[in-house]
């Protein structure tokens, strides 16, 4: 077999190999550059619309006060995003989009011990 063959077929099983552990939760220790030369691509999220951040909110079922306090960003901010007067940007667009993912990953963050029982 040439060695230009061989390399292809290694570069394809490392680049498959490490898809498969970012996959599975188990990251990489690659950089950008060597994720892009085994065909790895870290995608952009794009802007979330108002309506999806609205529906995001509710199927986690938090408030605005609420939803807003467990992302650490203002309610205004929140309710401009669901007006459509301003976008969430960076990292917050990532955790969005996992609440849209896993509605309930944030749920660790509401102490429960301080709760009062109404039932």
């Amino acid at each position: 077999m040439r060695k230009e063959k061989r390399s292809s077929k290694v570069k394809d099983a490392l680049g498959s190999l490490t898809q498969d552990l970012i996959d599975a939760g188990l990251g990489s220790p690659f950089t950008e550059k060597e994720l892009n030369y085994y065909g790895i691509n870290i995608p952009e999220i794009k802007n979330i619309s108002p309506k999806k951040i609205k529906v995001i909110r509710e199927k986690a079922q938090f408030s605005q006060s609420v939803f807003a306090r467990l992302l650490n960003v203002s309610t205004a901010s929140i309710k401009q995003w669901e007006q459509g007067t301003r976008n969430p940007n960076g990292a917050t667009k990532v955790l969005l989009d996992l609440l849209d993912r896993y509605p309930h990953i944030l749920d660790y963050r509401i102490n429960k011990s301080k709760r009062k029982n109404y039932i």
